[in-house]
C-alpha cells in the first residue's frame, strides 16, 4: 500500500523511473547526481518507497541535530562529519563490512552549490568494501530518475570519473547552475 501510494505521488508529480534497481544485490553504493535542490530528498524517499528498497543515505552531521535528527535517522540516515574525510571512507566501508545488507546513497557533489569536482569518497568506499557502484540521476528537465547498470570499481578513479561524466552528461538538476560544472 505504501509503495503503491509513493509511486502514485511520484507519477502525479510527473516523474518516472528508468533502468532497474538492483534488488538482487545486498550491498551497493548509489551515486546520486545532480544534487541541486532540497526537493531531491523527498523525491528520493518517494522513489525508494515505490521501489520497496531499503536504501540508507549519508547526510552532513548538522542535519541530524534535534529535532530533525530523529526523523532523518528514522528515514535511514547516517550522519557524517565532513571535516574528517579520511575517517568518512573508513567509517562507511566498515558499515558495509559489518552489515549483511547495506545499500546507501551518496551525493558526491557534497553541497547544493556549484562545484568544480565531485568528492571521490564513494569510489574509495566501494574499493575498500568491495561493493558495486550504481549511478542514479535526477533529471528535472525530463523528470526521470534513472539507474545505470551496477559496476565494480575495477578501474582507476580517473576511468570511473570518465564513466560518470558520460552517464550524467546533459542531465539537468532542478537548479543546473548549482551542480557539478562537468554536467553542464
Amino acid at each position: 500500500m505504501f509503495a503503491w501510494l509513493s509511486l502514485k505521488i511520484f507519477n502525479l508529480l510527473g516523474w518516472k523511473i528508468e533502468g532497474f534497481f538492483p534488488h538482487h544485490l545486498d550491498k551497493v553504493i548509489l551515486v546520486v547526481l545532480p544534487h541541486t535542490s532540497n526537493w531531491d530528498f523527498p523525491l528520493g524517499i518517494l522513489a525508494r518507497n515505490a521501489l520497496r528498497a531499503d536504501i540508507k543515505f549519508i547526510g552532513k552531521k548538522s542535519l541530524f541535530r534535534f529535532p530533525f535528527g530523529i526523523i532523518f535517522r528514522w528515514l535511514g540516515g547516517y550522519p557524517v562529519d565532513r571535516s574528517k574525510s579520511q575517517n568518512f571512507v573508513d567509517a562507511v566501508a566498515q558499515l558495509f563490512i559489518e552489515k549483511e545488507k547495506f545499500i546507501v546513497s551518496i551525493a558526491p557533489e557534497g553541497t547544493r552549490s556549484p562545484v568544480e569536482k565531485i568528492k571521490s569518497g564513494f569510489y574509495y568506499i566501494a574499493k575498500k568494501a568491495n561493493v558495486p557502484i550504481q549511478l542514479v540521476k535526477f533529471d528535472y528537465q525530463h523528470k526521470i530518475m534513472g539507474f545505470s547498470e551496477p559496476f565494480l570499481p575495477d578501474n582507476t578513479y580517473e576511468e570511473t570519473l570518465e564513466r560518470i561524466r558520460k552517464y550524467f552528461k546533459g542531465v539537468k538538476g532542478k537548479y543546473p547552475e548549482k551542480g557539478w560544472v562537468d554536467m553542464q
